[in-house]
């Protein structure tokens, strides 16, 4: 039967020790990040090519009940798959929901300025374009 401790009531000091004292002695070895030069696994994907292109990010309200969304269109040369792979690294960036349709990648809100900056990032030459 294991023993029970009691815990004094007459004002003594408790004592008490940490489990994790021992671990302060212990050399760990470092992140895999650091040790191989391999980049973390939720950093974005670093672009190999410059000067992809002229992107235009519009903002939209027409026809989708008064909500806003930024819409990016003119991509050349960029297929579905990374059209999607961008797009969800817009939404994660924005925290918002978005969609690729008909080769325009459409955003909730305006977002315009992260887009941006994640287009750059890629390689395009965003173009704020509309009103």
């Amino acid at each position: 039967m294991k023993e029970k401790k009691r815990i004094s009531t007459n004002g003594e000091p408790i004592v008490w020790t940490s489990p994790f004292a021992v671990l302060k002695d212990v050399a760990l070895p470092p992140a895999p990040e650091a040790r191989s030069g391999i980049p973390p696994r939720d950093a974005p994907p670093i672009a190999t090519k410059k000067n992809r292109g002229r992107v235009e990010i519009i903002r939209q309200t027409a026809h989708r009940g008064g909500k806003t969304v930024t819409v990016v269109k003119g991509f050349t040369g960029i297929g579905q798959v990374e059209q999607e792979t961008l797009a969800k690294e817009m939404q994660k960036a924005c925290g918002t929901g978005g969609t690729v349709k008909e080769g325009r990648i459409e955003i909730q809100g305006d977002q315009r300025e992260a887009v941006a900056r994640i287009l750059t990032d890629a390689g395009f030459r965003p173009v704020f374009a509309g009103g």
